[in-house]
């Protein structure tokens, strides 16, 4: 079976408290449409309560349990509805990952006096001022849950430092008295990596190691999760997660796969990051700004070099390949959402191609009318059909010139499964690409695109056509009539989105640049 994520949550979701539920009920669909895993959003309380997303993480126990930060349940519902959502995927046979944020902590209880340094927010090497004596938010008492389920104390010698300080209302990086930023972080960056928000846990303190393994141990066996999604990795200490990972997978005696979000350009960052261990997988971050600047190139790039510099070409056993995720909609820091003309392209790139493990974006499968009312990318779930049903065998790639690349399946054992991919930048153009001389005399038909039939060739080969600017893909007559998907439909009408409501999962289940 080709494997698919879903990141299963984008930013701007409703704080209705009733995701968990949402994603309950539709446990089975997901399933049906092929979905293998999803990466859950942060199920813990954030600082700002029901509102929060979840990387303001407040109190890493608090699930949804206790009346906390204005109320008991979080933005996605309760601990026992998380519980069920993630029992109902596991009955469905879908994996779950739980999105893990262990740089910061935010929100804190009381202010405490602490010795500090003042740093340079651009280059935290460097110090502007003479220690002195701040006022700062480290103290966390967890009020509302006292005590349950851990009774760890979590003051100022547990961070690092942190960015504000109450006595002079003033925001900065301040590095607490006897502490030094993690040098095993990202150096690129503002001199030294290691802090990002809130209060920055110090992750070599013996004793935070300790609550946290069993914060980890506790959180597994509460929900069940199968993996995770690991947050913020330029920022944490690399050995961090070298131990946590092994401990709990030895304390558990589970394979916990984890997928990590190491955010830079460069695949020789992510390489050096995975190292000999490779105790993770990694998203493939080039690979998305390949796509993201080929969406916004007017038809100027070279996509014969798209794979160029990519995890998934480099390592593809451990690259997660996506096109969008939370972090980059419009809005949000690392915003480089890609240009809708491209959006279909890019997911045949990730979804029909045999390497990598491909994460499908929850705001691009059900639109997100919270951001401004992006729609579904409407070939999304015909392309999520093909991956599943097709998209197996021998793979040939024509990536071998700058306008119009291809590549083909050849198919296996799975039921009239081979597939023809061929997308354009600008200009349209024909390719003969070869489909496997077990095709020989079939005719192909193309289910996405405005191109006609083909017939295969006695060497099992064609010419397969694609306009300017767009994506085609074929696959023979006798799989397009059981497409499950109304492709027909799809490619001769300019209608819109699936989406047309404030629930999209109700909705879809009623309805429906250069790189080096």
């Amino acid at each position: 079976m080709n494997g698919t994520m879903l990141q299963g949550f984008s930013w701007s979701l409703p704080s209705d408290c009733n995701h968990w539920n949402r994603l309950a009920a539709s446990a089975q669909r997901f399933a049906t449409e092929g979905i293998t895993s999803i990466w859950l959003p942060p199920a813990y309380k954030g600082e700002g309560g029901s509102n929060d997303v979840g990387y303001g993480v407040y109190d890493l126990y608090d699930l949804g349990e206790f009346d906390q930060k204005g109320g008991v349940d979080t933005k996605y519902g309760t601990k026992d509805e998380y519980v069920r959502a993630v029992s109902a995927l596991r009955d469905a046979g879908v994996q779950t990952l739980g999105d893990v944020v262990l740089n910061h902590r935010m929100g804190a209880d009381k202010l405490e006096k602490v010795l500090a340094t003042e740093c340079d927010p651009a280059n935290r090497n460097e110090t502007v001022a003479d220690p002195r004596v701040i006022s700062a938010w480290t103290h966390f008492t967890f009020p509302g849950r006292r005590g349950r389920h851990s009774r760890f104390r979590w003051d100022w010698r547990r961070f690092h430092g942190t960015d504000w300080d109450e006595l002079e209302k003033r925001s900065s990086v301040f590095l607490f008295d006897g502490k030094h930023w993690d040098e095993d972080v990202d150096h690129v960056d503002n001199g030294n990596f290691d802090y990002l928000m809130g209060c920055d846990v110090d992750l070599t303190d013996p004793e935070v190691y300790k609550e946290l393994i069993h914060w980890g141990r506790w959180y597994l066996s509460q929900t069940g999760v199968d993996g995770f999604r690991l947050d913020a990795l330029k920022h944490m200490s690399r050995d961090f997660y070298l131990r946590w990972l092994s401990d709990l997978r030895e304390a558990t005696g589970r394979e916990l796969f984890s997928v990590g979000e190491y955010w830079s350009p460069s695949v020789d960052d992510l390489v050096s990051y995975l190292g000999d261990e490779k105790t993770m997988s990694l998203f493939d971050v080039p690979l998305h700004y390949h796509l993201f600047e080929a969406s916004c190139s007017n038809g100027n790039v070279d996509l014969s070099k798209i794979f160029d510099g990519t995890l998934v070409s480099t390592d593809p056993v451990h690259a997660v390949t996506f096109v969008e995720n939370h972090d980059t909609e419009p809005g949000q820091a690392l915003q480089s959402f890609i240009e809708p003309w491209f959006k279909p392209s890019a997911y045949a790139l990730i979804l029909l191609r045999e390497a990598g493990y491909p994460c499908v974006f929850y705001g691009d499968l059900y639109g997100m009318p919270n951001d401004g009312g992006i729609p579904a990318v409407r070939e999304l779930p015909l392309l999520m059909e093909l991956r599943r049903r097709f998209a197996f065998g021998i793979q040939r790639d024509y990536l071998d010139d700058p306008d119009v690349i291809g590549w083909t399946r050849e198919g296996d054992e799975h039921i009239l499964s081979g597939a023809a991919v061929l997308l354009t930048d600008k200009d349209g153009g024909e390719k003969s690409m070869c489909v496997g001389a077990s095709h020989a005399g079939e005719v192909w038909d193309c289910v996405l695109g405005d191109e006609g039939k083909v017939t295969i060739g006695e060497d099992g080969c064609a010419t397969f056509g694609c306009g300017g600017g767009r994506l085609a893909v074929y696959i023979s007559d006798a799989a397009a009539l059981v497409l499950e998907h109304d492709w027909i439909r799809l490619v001769k009408t300019e209608d819109a989105s699936p989406y047309e409501g404030p629930d999209p999962i109700a909705t879809i289940e009623e309805g429906g640049g250069s790189w080096n």
